[in-house]
């Protein structure tokens, strides 16, 4: 015994177990570790994009540290806050005539008086658009007056209705579980799972935590990380951001605008959770390779969604209509639903092409096994309108041409001729009554909905004259010049144009 002591106590002693080699070891470890995160960032974004990003954040860097030279402090803080003023008084109603409620009145009102007070402030902002002329990018999906007075009678029979109290309000419950039950058929998995939420964001958000708790759970990944194009909704970009995730932004096709999948492929590494894929997306209403996606995501065992929040009641009728392969090689839907291998959960928004008021949302996911872990639980706890505008912007617009080939309600387009900014257009169009979407690169797109259909031809008129206007006397004043130009000013103009989100956000809450 007393030999087997004298030997452990000299393997102790022995240089190998020192407090020296101890430190060494460890200084080793978080080396390597450092050097495999860099390894995995350079095969995700590859060197010449890691070059770029790094230029740009220290010219970033430098052009911070100028503006704050006093000779430029002042001169940025007076323009920052004209700017931040017309944000304001764009949003906010001033004047001696507009009354403003910010406490409780000591009496209760009448409902006429509230009525009024409603009808006051419906037109207190002479600027604002009127979403029922049509003249709308997306924003207001309405079915119609038929479907407007079945929200207000449903409205008014479950206006204090709980959700969280199924045994009080079974109704409720049972309506939420026969919505889904219908969204999984229309995208063909009547076997699936999912949930209601409040909106699309919300259920991108919940399928982020769904595939970060499924691999932390299922494949040990603690820190996780995920790839998604760059015409991804920014919902992602939130999600990453809550739940501490590592985001790959990969470009897209210049041409298809669709995600780079050969890019996409190479930033997979052993922490990625997921892939991303739209049908349609967002910013030009374009749709990504979902099989191509697929075909990853079941090869390396991660998860794929796709977002269909804006196609939601659009896509899945396309094929049945007939118009799933386009017209002369364009505009071909591609498949894109639960019949795609790989895929395991789409987001689809009810509150858009379905017509259900603002904000619903489903989830779903390829089966009730991956949407457990949407779940937190703590036990201890006491169509046609937008073809016609693209063809009509390839075929008679020769200044613009429409970016990729958009299958489903969305239009984007961008200027192809030396003298003619795109958002000079858009904001000719606003000029005309025309409330569209500015997007960078400068481009602006329209979401064409019901209301859309019967001003199109209106529409189209008035975008040959916004071209006219923007090439012959371009006033670069303009909001959409003026912001996301701004955008594209400087490498600190994205930090500026953030500074004047907060100011609009701000803005939307100052009574």
């Amino acid at each position: 015994m007393s030999s087997l002591r004298s030997r452990s106590q000299a393997l102790i002693k022995s240089p190998l177990f020192s407090f020296d080699n101890t430190k060494t070891l460890i200084f080793l470890y978080l080396v390597l570790t450092r050097l495999v995160k860099v390894q995995r960032h350079l095969q995700a974004r590859g060197v010449v994009t890691s070059f770029r990003e790094t230029y740009a954040w220290f010219t970033q860097r430098i052009t911070w540290l100028i503006l704050r030279l006093p000779s430029m402090a002042a001169k940025v803080e007076t323009e920052m806050n004209k700017a931040k003023l017309d944000v304001e008084n764009q949003l906010v109603p001033k004047g001696a005539d507009v009354v403003r409620h910010l406490s409780l009145p000591d009496h209760g009102q009448s409902l006429e008086w509230i009525l009024s007070q409603m009808d006051v402030m419906d037109n207190e902002l002479n600027t604002h658009t009127n979403w029922r002329n049509g003249k709308v990018s997306g924003a207001v999906y309405h079915g119609g007056e038929d479907c407007e007075k079945i929200i207000v009678e449903a409205y008014k029979r479950y206006c204090v209705s709980n959700p969280l109290h199924p045994a009080v309000f079974p109704a409720v419950r049972k309506m939420e579980a026969e919505i889904v039950a219908m969204c999984l058929r229309l995208y063909n998995n009547p076997n699936g799972a999912g949930t209601m939420t409040s909106g699309g964001t919300e259920s991108i958000i919940m399928a982020v935590k769904t595939y970060r708790d499924w691999a932390r759970e299922v494949k040990g990944i603690t820190e996780p990380e995920m790839i998604v194009p760059s015409s991804a909704h920014a919902a992602f970009d939130k999600a990453a951001d809550y739940f501490k995730i590592k985001l790959h932004t990969i470009p897209v096709d210049p041409v298809t605008r669709q995600a780079n999948i050969k890019r996409m492929k190479r930033a997979i590494n052993p922490n990625t959770i997921m892939l991303v894929g739209s049908a349609i997306n967002f910013p030009d209403g374009n749709q990504d390779d979902i099989t191509a996606l697929g075909q990853l995501a079941s090869y390396y065992k991660i998860g794929l969604h796709v977002d269909c929040c804006l196609g939601s009641f659009i896509v899945p009728f396309i094929e049945r209509a007939g118009l799933a392969n386009g017209e002369d090689g364009a505009y071909k839907l591609l498949p894109f639903d639960f019949r795609v291998q790989g895929v395991s959960s789409i987001s689809c928004d009810t509150h858009k092409y379905g017509f259900a008021p603002k904000g619903t949302s489903v989830i779903m996911y390829r089966d009730a096994g991956l949407r457990k872990y949407q779940y937190y639980v703590n036990p201890h706890w006491s169509v046609g309108a937008t073809r016609k505008i693209a063809n009509t912007i390839r075929d008679e617009i020769p200044e613009l041409y429409v970016l990729g080939s958009p299958p489903a309600s969305v239009v984007a387009f961008a200027s192809k001729h030396p003298k003619v900014n795109a958002l000079e257009v858009g904001d000719a169009m606003s000029q005309r009554g025309w409330h569209l979407n500015a997007l960078q690169p400068p481009s602006v797109h329209i979401a064409v909905t019901r209301l859309t259909v019967p001003v199109v031809d209106t529409f189209i008129a008035d975008l040959k004259d916004s071209v006219k206007q923007a090439k012959m006397t371009p006033s670069g004043k303009g909001t959409m010049v003026a912001l996301y130009g701004l955008g594209q000013s400087s490498a600190v103009g994205p930090s500026m144009v953030g500074e004047l989100a907060e100011t609009f956000l701000d803005s939307m809450y100052k009574a």
